[in-house]
């Protein structure tokens, strides 16, 4: 994101760009709101000091489906921040089987790589749209080439080369030929030429296949095997026959990879990484120890964190396109916690996220603001659905009162999953109707009252056993 925008982006307007996804949570917005503002602010600190100035880690503690990982999400979607959300559970102290805990800030760095790339990309479209139609235009009316005569001398001299002029109907053919070019062009770009059907060559990349035995991948060691091998192996050409409207979008993007600078990318996604970068790390609780009562190195447990302290304390990765610097990421963990606490953690790692934000459970009238409140809320999303077939979903304000209440209800009788809930209970409860649309339900509007939802869920939520399996 460019510094004038995020200069704009206060801790007050990322909250209520929060508020546009997420309900409730005002403490967690309000937290993870500071954190990335003092992201632009250390920006603006003297270089001196701005290396001094570490980011303050926050855990998320709270049940599942509450927006943990949508407020990560959309914070990092929001500054326009590399971003990745990884489980604690997936690794394992190193020497056992299971990924390194560096291999988060690979993926990171790959993501950094990818998106600066895809900016790049777009900021050269137009000049790689133009260069396409004129390779498409060579390929339709080729250039004229110029056969030449030799310029009359009244002297003719032994020593000299005779000069050359070219000849009078080549230069006439020429122009008919800039003419045709320049009318064809204008079809090309009113697309009165998309379905012509065009032969070309495009340029393939060899396929590379490597298997490397072990827990260790070439990424892990920081190798970019498709580069190596991409520079020994000359790339190659092969004829396509596409319509030419296919054919711009393929030309345009060889073109626009001719165009960027893949070192700047790799240099500035470094850079983005190192000083904007998020890392979200679900599932912290789970690896938690136990306190010391078993025997021996707890493996999937303190060993983990014992790996992950250094990575959040601050080192150097090394990654397929550079060292990264990890003392200016900024860390997001999040767990439920239900048979552990914040406390149980090695006590070096709880001094490394010294923020911690309990979020709230979801009540009745959450579920009903996440129903319909959200750009993406799931009554919306479903209503779009139905729209493509001809066919109106009409929620009354009881019903969305009712299918809130089951919700909340079933949360508290079986397991809490949150938000999760509502995607379950809607798709129970529109089953019969996503089914039969569009031959039993060719054009109507379909309302979905108190009742409907109570005939039709009533008794699986009083039948408890049957609820745990379908609710």
């Amino acid at each position: 994101m460019a510094d004038k925008e995020m200069k704009e982006l206060t801790p007050n307007k990322i909250v209520e760009e929060l508020d546009n996804y997420i309900i409730g949570q005002s403490e967690a917005k309000r937290a993870v709101a500071i954190a990335l503002r003092n992201r632009w602010r250390r920006q603006q600190v003297e270089e001196t000091l701005r290396e001094e100035i570490l980011p303050n880690n926050i855990i998320l503690i709270g049940p599942t489906g509450v927006g943990k990982t949508e407020i990560s999400r959309r914070l990092a979607k929001l500054a326009g921040a590399p971003f990745i959300k990884v489980e604690a559970t997936k690794f394992t102290e190193v020497g056992y089987v299971g990924r390194d805990v560096e291999s988060m800030i690979r993926d990171l760095t790959d993501f950094a790589v990818n998106l600066v790339k895809a900016e790049k990309t777009k900021e050269v479209q137009a000049k790689a749209e133009t260069l396409a139609d004129e390779k498409i235009l060579d390929i339709l009316i080729p250039p004229v080439r110029r056969p030449q005569r030799p310029i009359q001398q009244t002297q003719p001299s032994t020593t000299e080369q005779p000069q050359m002029q070219p000849d009078e109907n080549t230069v006439s053919e020429e122009y008919q030929n800039q003419k045709t070019r320049e009318w064809m062009k204008v079809k090309l770009k009113n697309g009165e030429m998309d379905d012509k059907i065009i032969e070309f060559d495009s340029q393939t990349q060899p396929s590379i296949g490597m298997q490397v035995l072990g827990p260790i991948g070439m990424d892990d060691m920081g190798i970019n095997i498709q580069e190596i091998m991409g520079n020994l192996m000359p790339k190659k050409r092969k004829k396509r026959k596409t319509t030419i409207a296919d054919a711009r979008k393929i030309i345009a993007q060889e073109e626009a990879q001719k165009l960027i600078d893949m070192e700047a990318i790799q240099r500035e996604a470094i850079g983005r990484v190192e000083n904007s970068g998020i890392v979200f790390i679900d599932e912290i609780d789970k690896v938690v120890g136990n306190g010391g009562k078993g025997q021996g190195p707890d493996i999937s447990r303190e060993g983990v964190q014992r790996d992950l302290l250094p990575i959040v304390e601050g080192t150097n990765v090394n990654t397929k396109y550079g060292i990264v610097k990890t003392d200016h990421i900024l860390f997001i963990a999040s767990g439920a916690f239900h048979v552990s606490k914040p406390s149980d953690l090695i006590p070096e790692m709880q001094g490394r996220f010294p923020i911690r934000v309990e979020l709230n459970s979801l009540t009745e009238d959450d579920f009903v603001k996440i129903l319909t409140t959200p750009q993406n809320a799931l009554l919306k999303q479903y209503c779009a659905l139905l729209e493509t077939e001809g066919v109106k979903l009409d929620f009354t304000k009881e019903g969305i009162r009712e299918i809130a209440r089951i919700a909340t209800h079933v949360n508290e009788q079986i397991e809490n999953i949150g938000a999760r809930r509502l995607h379950t209970i809607l798709t129970t409860l529109l089953d019969e109707i996503l089914f039969d649309v569009p031959e039993k339900i060719p054009a109507e509007t379909v309302r979905i009252t108190a009742k409907f939802v109570k005939d039709k869920l009533d008794k699986i939520v009083k039948d408890r056993d049957l609820s745990k399996f379908i609710l």
